[in-house]
């Protein structure tokens, strides 16, 4: 099993278009040690001929493109991406899928309430009914239920981590939706390797601590360092938890909270533009490579 991260950042990447955060002004001006990023995009093969994708980012075109691996082989007609693993129905993590209505089919795997929501009430969706045959909707099975990918042996379960369904559904149908479908994270397997993906992490669900003790791979949320770091920084009035993201730091951050017997390489993820871990140079930066973390880039690779 090979995951490539197309993306590592938040939604709006690194430098957001739109933000002047000591962050983004200080990487425009060339003033801060680290490096741009797009946004949270992963991509996983068990063979090294079909890949799927863990989301679809709104810069999902411009990270096929420029990842070789994902582009069409001369003489075939279409792109090696067969399935796309949708852990939500956020704006950042479906958006994508309007750069992949070329009329290829292609697998989607999402929650049955990620499904109502784009098939519902978002009909612009309806654009990738275009491939012939259409694409093909599936439902993501949870854990203790049979999921493969394709005819190889990687299995893959969702978890759910206790976020919440986007603000642009109706309050109508999320009445009727159920909580634990909203926001997911994903078990993979593949030849007694096992690797845990969860961008988006409330705390809210203590599971998720089971999974990452007993994975060769976590990447998990890294989005805030602290819980009131949107409302510091002038870009919002929530904090981090109010967002459906545990922070990093704190004494119930994620940093205190990983489990001290997990024994896989553990990666932080879905890194906010505001988020000081981003500056190499930063105190913050020291602080998680001290406690064993490593910090995702675009373009790292791992092999399970």
């Amino acid at each position: 099993m090979r995951i490539k991260i197309l993306g590592s950042a938040a939604g709006g990447g690194f430098p957001q278009w739109n933000c002047a955060c000591p962050n983004c002004r200080r990487l425009r001006d060339g003033s801060l040690r680290g490096r741009s990023r797009t946004q949270t995009q992963l991509a996983v093969t068990s063979d090294n001929q079909s890949w799927y994708l863990i989301g679809a980012s709104p810069d999902l075109r411009q990270q096929i493109v420029s990842c070789l691996e994902l582009a069409p082989e001369t003489g075939t007609p279409s792109s090696p991406i067969t399935a796309v693993f949708l852990p939500s129905a956020d704006v950042d993590a479906v958006m994508g899928l309007l750069h992949l209505r070329e009329f290829q089919a292609f697998l989607v795997f999402a929650t049955p309430a990620v499904q109502q929501i784009l098939k519902e009430e978002n009909h612009i969706f309806r654009v990738l009914e275009r491939a012939k045959p259409p694409v093909a909707w599936f439902s993501l099975p949870f854990p203790g239920q049979p999921g493969r990918a394709g005819a190889n042996d990687l299995r893959f379960n969702a978890v759910p981590t206790g976020g919440e369904f986007p603000d642009y559904v109706s309050d109508e149908l999320r009445g009727t939706l159920p909580a634990e479908q909203a926001v997911v994270g994903f078990i993979l397997e593949q030849s007694g390797k096992r690797a845990f993906i969860a961008p988006s992490l409330s705390g809210r669900r203590p599971e998720w601590k089971t999974w990452a003790e007993s994975s060769d791979l976590v990447l998990i949320d890294g989005t805030f360092w602290s819980d009131d770091e949107l409302i510091h920084t002038g870009r919002s009035k929530k904090t981090a938890r109010q967002i459906g993201h545990i922070p990093l730091s704190g004494p119930d951050g994620l940093l205190a909270q990983y489990p001290k017997s997990a024994r896989g390489r553990k990666v932080l993820l879905h890194i906010n533009n505001t988020n000081p871990i981003l500056d190499e140079e930063s105190a913050e930066h020291r602080a998680v490579l001290d406690a064993g973390f490593e910090i995702a880039y675009d373009g790292m690779e791992f092999d399970l």
